[in-house]
């Protein structure tokens, strides 16, 4: 009955990988990014020299459908995109290593 759950998830990914970056000392840079046409990536970290965006979907079938920002591609190419939904979410709060 909540509509609330898309933030909820949001906010649970971020405490939780905040959690894990400072458990294992990663040294990390997180940001937001949103343009003024409302393009927008829900987490970005940078570290080793590498820049890696993640979308957070609560629906697995909306994750599939996402893709990156015509914008954050052509500014960033070589930065990673990848959607966080509950079917993976596992190995974005407990990986140490960025891909």
């Amino acid at each position: 009955m909540r509509d609330d759950h898309g933030k909820i998830w949001e906010n649970y990914l971020i405490s939780e990988r905040l959690k894990k970056q400072e458990y294992e000392k990663m040294h990390r840079h997180n940001y937001f990014w949103r343009t003024h046409t409302k393009q927008e990536i829900d987490w970005i970290e940078e570290g080793g020299g590498k820049l890696h965006a993640y979308e957070f979907k609560w629906n697995p079938r909306k994750g599939n459908k996402t893709k990156v920002p015509i914008s954050w591609e052509k500014a960033y190419p070589t930065a990673t995109f990848e959607v966080i939904h509950p079917e993976n979410y596992l190995a974005f709060i407990t990986e140490t290593n960025l891909k």
